[in-house]
Formats: C-alpha cells, structure tokens, sequence
C-alpha cells in the first residue's frame, strides 16, 4: 500500500512539472508568436511608408524633371529666338484673350431684345425704344439706338445710318485679328528660320573637324528641331483661338444683319400707326 501511495506521488509529480513545462513553454512560443507578428507589422508599415516615401520622391523628380526639361530644350533651342517665339505666343494669346471677352460682352439675346424694342414702341414710341437701346450692351443696341435717333429724318436715312454704323461695328468686332493672324505666320517662320540656322552651324561643325560623326552634327541639328516645334505650337494654339474668334464674330454680324431688317420693319410699321 505505501509503495502503490509512492508510486502515484511520484507519477503526480512527474504529471505536474510535465505540464508546467508545458505551459511555459506554450507560453514562450506565444509570446514569441506576438513579437514575431509585431515584428512582420512594423516591418510591413515601414514598408508601406517607404514605399510612399519613393512615390512621393518619383513624383517631386517628375514635376521638376518636366520643369527642368522645358527650361533645358528652351535654352538649348536658343535664347534669342526662343525668346523671339515665345513672346508671339504671349502678345497672340494677350490679343486673342482680349478679342473673346469682348465678343462675350457683345453677345445678347437679339430676339428678345427686339421683343423688348417692339414693345417699346408700341407702348412709349420712339423715346422709350431709344432709352431701352441706349442702355443695352452689344453692337445690334448701338445700331438700334443710331437708326432710332434718325427717325424724324426718314426711313431712307434710317436705312442708310444703320448700314453705315453696322460696317463700323464690324470693324470694332473684327479689331486684333490682324495682328493675330501676323503672330500665326510669323511664328513657325522664326521656327523654320532657327531650324536653317541650326543646320548651318552643324555643317560649320563637320568643316572644322573635316569628318562627319554624330556627335557634332548632333547639337545643331537640336537646335533646328527644338525651334521649329515652339513655332509650330504657338501657331498652332493662336490658329484655334482665330478661327473661335472669327466664328464667334460671323455670328454677331449675321444677328446685326437680322437685327437691322427686323428694324426698319418695325419703323415702317410705327409709321403707319402714327
């Protein structure tokens, strides 16, 4: 009986510390576990970061890549006609810029206006038709208020004063375009111009080293295709801005036509009232 007590004493024992490494060492693995896992995520966010970090680093380099790009084929197409080139495209676009806002200003309703104009005469005459053009923008207004102000002349005279202020009111519209169309012309020119120059200087280059090789006909030849790009992008951006303007006009000229019709109808039409 003692002997039997002994034994399972002795398995209890055994039992106990087998288990207690068992949990210890459970326990290390787990926490092993944990540190391994807070290891893998702190080395995925540093990751991440660097990651984001060259993202970000490509693109501070592409957007000054671009910069410096433009500022490098700029200087190396010539600053003189460059410069020659660039400034066409300021002065057309300044122009052209110019030419759109007042084409906008212009613009009205013209069949509503008329509506308004007819009204007017039919229910305060002449003076108030006269007072609603005077504070109407646009050139058919301005055309209105000139054939109105004549009235007491005549309708021939009518007639005559708007066809003479609608030609004036074209030239005011068609204003700058002129200068536009020079700037157009002249910029791929100066383009074409740098281009001959560029490969005079490359054949200059294969005289003195009475050799051909790549690397001196290289720079001259750049220097023809760099300038004659900037000559044809500036003509090419002015050209929509020209052909915008030009429709834009046509537009209004085709409404003051319209308009001046519409007029001397309504003249007539009050005449024979009054």
């Amino acid at each position: 009986m003692k002997r039997l007590l002994a034994v399972i004493t002795i398995l209890s024992v055994l039992f106990l510390g087998v288990n207690m490494t068992y949990a210890q060492e459970k326990t290390q693995s787990d926490t092993a576990k944990a540190d391994t896992a807070k290891v893998d995520t702190a080395a995925q966010q540093v990751t991440v970061h660097n990651k984001e970090d060259v993202k970000e680093e490509q693109a501070a380099k592409t957007e000054v890549g671009i910069h410096q790009q433009l500022r490098t084929k700029f200087i190396e197409g010539g600053p003189g006609f460059m410069g020659v080139i660039l400034l066409t495209f300021i002065l057309g676009l300044a122009i052209a810029l110019e030419r759109i806002l007042y084409l906008i200003f212009a613009s009205i309703n013209t069949k509503k206006f008329m509506e308004n104009i007819e009204k007017a005469l039919d229910e305060g005459g002449i003076e108030s038709a006269k007072e609603l053009a005077r504070n109407t923008r646009g050139p058919v207004a301005s055309i209105y208020y000139q054939g109105l102000s004549r009235y007491d002349k005549g309708i021939d005279v009518v007639e005559k004063s708007v066809m003479t202020y609608g030609s004036v009111q074209t030239g005011l519209l068609e204003r700058g375009l002129t200068w536009i169309a020079l700037f157009i012309a002249v910029a791929p020119m100066l383009g074409f111009l740098g281009t001959v120059i560029g490969m005079i200087e490359a054949f200059d280059a294969i005289e003195k080293a009475g050799d051909i090789s790549a690397g001196l006909v290289a720079h001259g030849i750049k220097v023809a295709l760099i300038t004659t790009v900037g000559g044809l992008i500036v003509a090419i951006t002015l050209q929509f801005f020209y052909n915008y303007i030009s429709a834009k006009i046509d537009s209004i000229v085709t409404d003051m036509e319209d308009a001046s019709v519409a007029l001397i109808d309504m003249l007539v039409k009050y005449n024979e009232k009054h």
